[in-house]
């Protein structure tokens, strides 16, 4: 009797006790419980915010929650968002807070970390150094190399095709022609213009590609929140439940196909060193070649012996290739997804005179294309800017982990004394729909970049997050705007854009924001020859005449 009264006391205790900890704590006492919830469940489980992210609909789930509950709400137990600059973005992404396996478990090419996956400050600080370098903006506004790539995709391959497009008078894919004209522009600044991969020459191999790219996206979620339960499922042969097997098979193939260009680069770089000169500066692997030197420097300063460049290029082989896939991989991807909203905004009706607008402005410039002349045309920029605000490629969480007894929250919302490892993060979707900043939104809006004065465009830039902050900001942005804004003048200033179908561009609500697509169609458009068109004008206005 007392060994059963006891054992009775026993399971009585251990279910108050998980009573308290699962339920009572984290609702009343945690340190978090002062901060207001998405969802009723979020205080003691996480199911609600990881069913979203599974179903890529987090990002308006939460910008919902903001919207309702200010800008530092609760999504699960140990999870927060914020959604300000002071006690937002600037303490956390300027502040030191470390990565977390969040990004280790979905970027980690070839088994190798790239410098974005990164979790710790002192590794991803050493190679971003390497490379910050072949990415600032006063080096590829002074390189003759990318001059000469430029010219060459525009005039040789963007422009004969856009003509071709306009004569057929044919409805086209603007979707796969962007992302084969920024993964080509990527690729050829990365690895070289002979090595890169031509997509604009292969469409049918690039929108294989891009298909196949995407298709993996909804299937990142399983490793990457929920990594012990896949590795389970994956040891008890189950993992095909979750992953299917062609994800991995196309995984492969994207590195098989990577790794490729780089060991093309590899032979323009050893080529070089053979005969003492580079070559024609277009096919020089800048990217590819700064990371390279950079770890053989390194290799060589760790080595007690002098080591064969030949094995140290072996050894360095996967860890520069893993690197090149991110910066390929994720250059052409947000710079694609960017153009493909701004031409759809572009060539809606209410949105046309700003095609000629943007058309007026580049004509001024006299077929003078260069880099520095074109980041320095306000109409040009102020439509981009304006892109990546609203269309953010990215616009979801960007999660970090607190350090102990951390404060955050904006004034008269902070909430301090939060314990170490919580689960931290912010959204540009919704830094960039602040209506004190941003007035009205939620409309596409190019002239608020124009019509500002100084003390507001000072904040819309501090608001401004789509390449994120601080020592982990997007190295490659400087690259992504040149490619974006040389695209976009190759286009408007000699044609005109109609959208015929653009049922598809609606925003994918996960981490990436691409066009989720409408019966296998995303931004389809029409394209006209300005010359064409005046020509047509004028012997329209003759026959007028005459009559």
């Amino acid at each position: 009797m007392a060994t059963s009264t006891t054992l009775l006391i026993a399971e009585i205790l251990s279910i108050c006790v998980v009573i308290y900890g699962w339920v009572i704590f984290p609702i009343l006492f945690s340190p978090l419980a002062k901060i207001p919830s998405a969802h009723w469940s979020a205080p003691f489980s996480s199911f609600w915010i990881l069913n979203k992210r599974r179903k890529q609909a987090e990002t308006l789930a939460v910008h919902d929650a903001h919207l309702r509950l200010g800008p530092i709400v609760r999504l699960g137990p140990n999870e927060i968002s914020v959604n300000s600059v002071d006690g937002g973005i600037r303490t956390v992404y300027a502040g030191g807070y470390q990565k977390g396996d969040w990004y280790l478990n979905a970027f980690n090419n070839y088994g190798i970390m790239p410098m974005f996956a990164m979790p710790d400050h002192a590794n991803h600080s050493q190679r971003k150094r390497m490379l910050s370098n072949i990415y600032a903006k006063s080096t590829l506004q002074s390189s003759k190399a990318m001059d000469t790539i430029t010219h060459t995709l525009l005039n040789d391959t963007l422009v004969p095709k856009l003509r071709g497009m306009a004569k057929k008078g044919e409805a086209v894919e603007f979707y796969d022609l962007f992302c084969a004209m920024a993964m080509d522009f990527v690729a050829a600044y990365v690895f070289g213009l002979k090595n890169a991969c031509h997509f604009m020459d292969q469409p049918d191999m690039g929108a294989r590609f891009f298909r196949d790219y995407k298709a993996r996206q909804e299937f990142v979620f399983w490793p990457q929140e929920m990594p012990l339960f896949t590795s389970f499922m994956s040891k008890s042969g189950l993992g095909n439940l979750l992953v299917p097997s062609w994800v991995a098979k196309a995984n492969n193939d994207i590195e098989s196909w990577l790794i490729g260009m780089c060991d093309k680069a590899e032979q323009t770089v050893r080529q070089a060193e053979l005969e003492g000169e580079k070559g024609p500066e277009e096919d020089w692997p800048n990217v590819y070649s700064r990371l390279r030197s950079s770890l053989l420097k390194e290799s060589k300063a760790k080595s007690a012996s002098d080591v064969p460049v030949d094995y140290q290029v072996q050894v360095n082989r996967l860890a520069v290739a893993s690197e090149m896939l991110d910066h390929t991989l994720a250059g052409f991807d947000t710079s694609s997804i960017t153009l493909t909203f701004l031409a759809y905004e572009l060539s809606l009706p209410h949105n046309s005179h700003w095609q000629d607008k943007l058309r007026a402005e580049l004509k001024t410039l006299d077929g003078s294309r260069d880099a520095k002349t074109l980041d320095n045309l306000p109409i040009l920029h102020a439509i981009l800017m304006e892109t990546l605000r609203y269309h953010a490629p990215i616009p979801g969480n960007q999660p970090r982990i607190t350090p102990s007894d951390a404060t955050l929250g904006a004034e008269g919302h902070a909430v301090s004394g939060l314990p170490p490892d919580v689960r931290v993060q912010a959204q540009a979707w919704s830094l960039h729909r602040n209506p004190e900043v941003f007035p009205e939104p939620e409309t596409w809006n190019p002239a608020r970049w124009l019509e500002s004065n100084e003390e507001q465009l000072k904040e819309m830039q501090r608001w401004f997050w789509a390449f994120g902050s601080g020592g982990r900001m997007c190295v490659g942005s400087n690259l992504a705007m040149l490619d974006m804004k040389a695209i976009i003048a190759g286009i408007w200033a000699d044609f005109r854009t109609t959208c015929v179908d653009g049922r598809g561009m609606v925003h994918n609500g996960g981490y990436v924001a691409e066009p989720v697509g409408k019966d296998g169609k995303y931004c389809m458009m029409k394209v006209e020859e300005i010359e064409v068109l005046v020509k047509k004008e004028r012997m329209v206005g003759y026959v007028r005449e005459t009559r």
